[in-house]
């Protein structure tokens, strides 16, 4: 079921892409950053943060479009005759769509589209219950890195 490998590709890259720009994008907030140590935990802090506002979106928005790009893919590969046309198409599709906050959106979406393109690679059809347990990703993740920052105060 397309839908269930979708919420599961949101899991993975939303988490994924959450944690990558803790690391990359730190400091926010404009505190100094002094140590390993104090990067580190700046990176735990921030985490969580992005991991709230971003994982809706990647859930709602990055799912939806998602589905609109394959299935406007798979059209387009069927019209044309062409089966790599699909993954072109899907693919630029993807990053069309992720223009909302430009570089910020785009990597988001090709972690999106390369996770999704993995799990569609493995010829799995994946059911529901594992779209559901594939939610303990973001969560736990967030739940820890609460937890860290929490004990750390």
């Amino acid at each position: 079921m397309i839908l269930s490998r979708k919420i599961i590709s949101a899991s993975i890259s939303g988490t994924l892409f959450t944690v990558l720009l803790g690391f990359i994008w730190t400091n926010p907030f404009g505190d100094n950053i002094t140590s390993i140590q104090n990067y580190l935990f700046s990176v735990i802090s921030v985490t969580p943060i992005y991991m709230m506002y971003s994982m809706p979106v990647i859930m709602i928005y990055g799912i939806l479009t998602s589905i609109i790009s394959d299935k406007i893919g798979e059209f387009i590969s069927i019209k044309a005759k062409e089966t790599n046309a699909e993954i072109f198409v899907s693919g630029a599709l993807h990053i069309v769509f992720s223009l909302v906050l430009f570089w910020i959106s785009i990597g988001a979406s090709l972690l999106f589209f390369i996770t999704d393109r993995l799990l569609k690679s493995r010829n799995k059809k994946y059911e529901w219950l594992e779209a559901i347990k594939s939610l303990a990703i973001p969560l736990l993740t967030w739940l820890i890195l609460m937890g860290i920052v929490w004990g750390y105060d």
